[in-house]
Formats: structure tokens, sequence, C-alpha cells
């Protein structure tokens, strides 16, 4: 196994601590003979429980070292894989080096653990090769990087040779890209000290446009400008304004799931994050997708100052927002930043002219091209919300007029009619109906 790697090219900067290399070492010590029996045994059990640790995240199954190998081919990003990602498979000198190292990966998939366990007396890896996982709810891994991955695995099982391996793995990085921004859908900021400044969010909901009952105009707007950006055409920063639990953050998630399979990914930023924005464009600009950067809840009060960092970027800096890239904001604010009427007035103590500073303020919200309002929906329009999402429960069997009354009764003591009082209202009576069920 060691001389293998040894010979890769294309795919040679793997993780120096990574699974591969190390398995390495350990074959190439077995089979020098150098080696003490039970620690060579104790260092390949920590090499299979980070393979199980692995496997478990992402919800592996079946062949784990095939699962692992494929995953590793999936998160390399380099001048190859990159240009993979763009165009699929295509005609240069670099590709008699991509194949070389195909068929040694090729190699790999088929290695014969079997002369290690029979030395050793150990049968670890055998039982990953044919591996049964745990039953497990998709909230607890990321589904889809699991399906892409075993797809892309269970390819590479049938491949006769590397041509053929060559027209998998390529076109496989030309419908899924390559990398973290390949196989996941969701993003946030890992923090200053990370090397990579965005990390994935491996739990997301799976939320859809039609699940949000009502706001037809206003998910109509959304619809038309993500289209336009996702179909490469002139698109909007947009924000959605309104009243509290209206579907606005709902909105947004569903928009990553209804465009994911088109190329949208989704990076969620908070305002404190701000000084990062710079850095998070810099490592999407030139990618193969289109981002939208999320900011959910956004709205400053007179002495927070981060909006500087976001006007900056929307527009004004000398460095102009890159094609692939929008913002979508959600705030109960529809002028964003906290106003007062001293801002209306020239005549001020402590600022010669202090309309300015409302203009300053009122410039952050006229960069959104696109404004959405979600406003707190009628009775009636509470009323068919709530009736709406209980077809969605056949254990509630109440009648219209029934639901509608308990309806009307949980709002006034929960926070007043909107969406999210309904969805509250109807989780609260299933799981009541079902606890019922129980006793």
């Amino acid at each position: 196994m060691y001389r293998l790697i040894s010979r890769l090219v294309i795919y040679r900067g793997m993780e120096e601590d990574g699974i591969l290399l190390r398995l390495s070492d350990i074959c190439q010590r077995f089979y020098s003979g150098d080696y003490d029996k039970d620690n060579l045994v104790t260092e390949i059990y920590e090499q299979i429980h980070s393979l199980l640790d692995l496997a478990t995240r992402y919800g592996f199954n079946k062949n784990l070292w095939h699962n692992y190998l494929a995953f590793q081919l999936a998160m390399s990003e380099n001048p190859f894989t990159m240009v993979s990602e763009k165009v699929g498979g295509n005609d240069g000198t670099v590709n008699a080096f991509a194949k070389a190292d195909f068929q040694i990966f090729k190699k790999l998939f088929d290695y014969d653990f079997s002369p290690i366990e029979k030395a050793l007396e150990i049968n670890c890896f055998s039982v990953i090769c044919n591996y049964e996982a745990v039953g497990k709810s998709e909230q607890i891994f990321n589904k889809s990087v699991s399906e892409k991955v075993q797809e892309l695995s269970a390819a590479i099982e049938k491949a006769d040779d590397e041509d053929a391996l060559y027209r998998i793995v390529t076109d496989f990085y030309k419908k899924y890209g390559v990398g973290k921004f390949g196989l996941n859908k969701a993003f946030r900021v890992a923090g200053s000290e990370a090397e990579d400044i965005l990390t994935p969010i491996t739990n997301t909901g799976d939320m859809l446009l039609s699940d949000i009952i009502g706001y037809e105009s206003q998910k109509q707007k959304l619809i038309e400008n993500t289209e336009a950006f996702v179909s490469g055409r002139q698109a909007n920063n947009v924000l959605l304004f309104g009243d509290a639990g209206t579907g606005k953050s709902t909105s947004i998630k569903a928009i990553l799931n209804e465009y994911y399979s088109r190329g949208l990914r989704m990076i969620e930023v908070y305002k404190h994050e701000f000084q990062y924005l710079s850095q998070i464009i810099a490592e999407i600009k030139n990618r193969n997708y289109r981002f939208i950067i999320y900011m959910d809840d956004l709205s400053f009060e007179e002495f927070e100052i981060e909006y500087k960092y976001l006007k900056a970027v929307i527009e004004g800096g000398l460095e102009t927002k890159p094609d692939n890239v929008l913002i979508y904001a959600t705030s109960n604010r529809r002028h964003l930043i906290r106003e007062t009427w001293s801002d209306r007035s020239d005549m001020s103590q402590d600022e010669l002219h202090r309309s300015d500073t409302m203009q300053e303020k009122l410039s952050l919200a006229a960069r959104f091209g696109v404004t959405i309002g979600y406003y707190r929906p009628k009775q009636q329009e509470y009323f068919e919300i709530v009736k709406q999402l209980a077809k969605k429960y056949p254990q509630i069997t109440l009648s219209e007029e029934e639901l509608c009354l308990k309806a009307n009764q949980w709002e006034l003591s929960h926070g007043g009619i909107s969406g999210r009082t309904a969805t509250q209202f109807i989780a609260n009576l299933a799981g009541s109906v079902l606890q019922d069920e129980v006793d």
C-alpha cells in the first residue's frame, strides 16, 4: 500500500495524519517485518476506530473501506478536480497523471488485507468491508453526502480499468462538484482561528416552499429572483421583512432545498461575523456554485457599527461583489437600523446635520434590490393555515369548527396570530393525541 500511495501525483495532497497514510505506514512496517505485534494491532484498531467514526458521521454502509476511498476522491480539491467540476472530463496532458492515479485507487479498492489479518490474528478489515450500519435518523448524519459518496463507491467497484474510473470520477465532479462545497449545501463561519473560514452544517431541515401556507405572492418574488440567480442571469440581494413568525426564515431555508440540486449553496453569517465577509467571499468567488449569504433576524441598534462592513461588501468597496454571490436577509425592521425622531432633525446639539445620519442608516436597506413584506395573517387566514397543517397529521380528528376554536384559544395565550403560532399549536395538538393513544 505504501508503494502505491507514494506514486500518486494529482491526489498526492491528502492529509498527513489521515487514515489512508497511517494504514500505508502500518502495511509497510508489517511487510518489512519491523514491528511489534501488539503495538501494530493497537495502531490498526486506532485507524479502524477513526474509520468507524467517519462512517457514523456520514452514514456510510456496506464496504466502509470503499466508502472511505470514494470520500477521499470526492473531497480532494486540486487543479484537476476543480477544472473537472466546471467542465467534466476533457482533453489534456494532465489526464495521463489522473488516470495513473485512478489505477492506483482501483488497486487500493481491491487491496487484500487477509495476510495482515491472518498473521496478526484479527478480522477487523473483513468486518469493515462487510459492514451493516445501525439504522439512524437522517438528522444524525448528512444524508446527502452519504448518498453521493456511496453512489461513487458503488460505481468505482464496477469499473474495469482506469479509463472507466476516469469517466466515473470526472462525471461525478461535473454533476455534484468537489470538496465541501460539492458535497454539502449549507455552511457557517468556523471562526477566526480556522484555516478554512467556512465549515459545513451537516444537519439542515427538509422544508419546501409548499410547506408554507399562504404568502403566495411573497414566495413567487423569492422564486423569480432565485431562479434568475441560479440560471446565471442578473439578480438582486433580497430583504424579507415584517412581523415575527410569518415564515421569512423558513422561506429562505426552503429556497436552499428547492435549488440545491442546481448548484445553490447557503452560508449563514451573524452580524458579529461581518468582519469575515471579505474572507468568505474570497473563498467562494471562483467556485462553480451560486452562494447565498444568509443573515437571519438582521437589525442594528444605534451604537452598533457592524452594518458598515455589510454596506461595503454589498456595494461601495473597490472590489465588486462576485456574480455568484447574493445576500438574503430577514428582519422585523423594514430599514434594519433603529431610527429615532432626532435622526430626522438637523437641530441637534452634537451634530450639525443630523438628517445625514438618517440617510446613512437608510442606505443599508436601499442596497437590497428586492424587499418582500411578510405580515401577520388575518384571523381567517390563520385558521386556514391551521387547517392545512392539521391535514398532515391523520391522528388529529377534530372537526374544522373544533380545530378553529382550539386554535383561537391557543393564540390568545401564545403570542397572537402568526404562522409560527399555528405550527406550534398543531405540534402540541398532534403530540397530545399521540400521548393519549399511548396511555
